[in-house]
């Protein structure tokens, strides 16, 4: 298969009408490239390019810019012209796979990441692409978060608001999303799992909320813990989708490192 033709069975998933500037497009290489295998990663580091280009990768679907900036507009800057250089070098096609999977309906990363979680529950989904997950049995923020940083491999995760309150409602805020103050304040809102917050308004909102005896708690997972799953998630689609290709995820690791 070639590269359009794989990338336009991911696009099939969502329904862009209005949707006129998207950034899911062709980044590096040939869009008629023929493909035998194909790598799928969040973030597109120069570990994960080197790494995909050994394993003989002829795609590479990256979810994360490559160049630092939303719509991968290319600079003079050194590190991205090393970054391109090396790229363009593998021969590889790249294609960004963001838009299509956060406006497909059911979000895909968001599914992706409750699926990850494995807790029984039932869907909720509004009509903004916000996933509420309603779990079967209560769990403290405490007990969530050291189960997540078990089963979704995260070395450090934070929480703000009403830690040790039984909670049943997760809302999905995933990567570095719009809207968490929004999502605090509705009455249904228990625990935010969120990649990047901002600290000094909806932090501290949980925890003013908590020490007044509402039920509201924010997990912050960082950006590339809080989406990785589902990226593998769509890793699995494509599998599914393409048999005759292979694929396969590439770890892009955190960002930080820890004392």
């Amino acid at each position: 298969m070639k590269s359009q033709e794989i990338m336009n069975i991911l696009f099939s998933v969502a329904d862009m009408t209005g949707f006129d500037n998207t950034c899911d497009t062709l980044k590096c290489g040939q869009a008629d490239k023929e493909v035998k295998k194909a790598a799928v990663t969040m973030f597109p580091t120069v570990n994960v390019i080197k790494q995909a280009s050994e394993w003989g990768a002829d795609l590479l679907i990256v979810h994360e810019p490559l160049y630092y900036n939303h719509m991968d507009k290319h600079s003079d800057d050194p590190v991205e012209l090393k970054k391109r250089q090396l790229l363009e070098s593998t021969g590889m096609t790249v294609y960004r796979y963001h838009d299509h999977s956060h406006i497909a309906r059911p979000d895909m990363i968001s599914i992706g990441m409750f699926e990850a979680l494995g807790l029984a529950g039932d869907y909720e989904y509004e009509t903004d692409g916000l996933i509420r997950y309603h779990l079967k049995v209560e769990i403290t923020p405490r007990d969530l978060a050291a189960l997540m940083e078990k089963r979704l491999n995260i070395k450090h995760l934070r929480i703000a608001g009403s830690i040790d309150t039984p909670c049943r409602v997760l809302s999905g805020k995933f990567g570095s999303p719009g809207g968490v103050g929004r999502e605090l304040r509705n009455d249904k809102c228990e625990i935010i799992l969120v990649g990047e917050v901002c600290e000094w308004a909806d932090c501290e909102y949980a925890r003013d909320a908590a020490q007044l005896g509402y039920k509201k708690a924010i997990i912050t997972m960082g950006h590339i813990p809080s989406e990785r799953n589902g990226m593998m998630y769509i890793a699995d689609i494509l599998k599914e989708k393409c048999p005759d290709i292979e694929v396969k995820y590439l770890e892009s690791g955190e960002v930080f490192d820890y004392t």
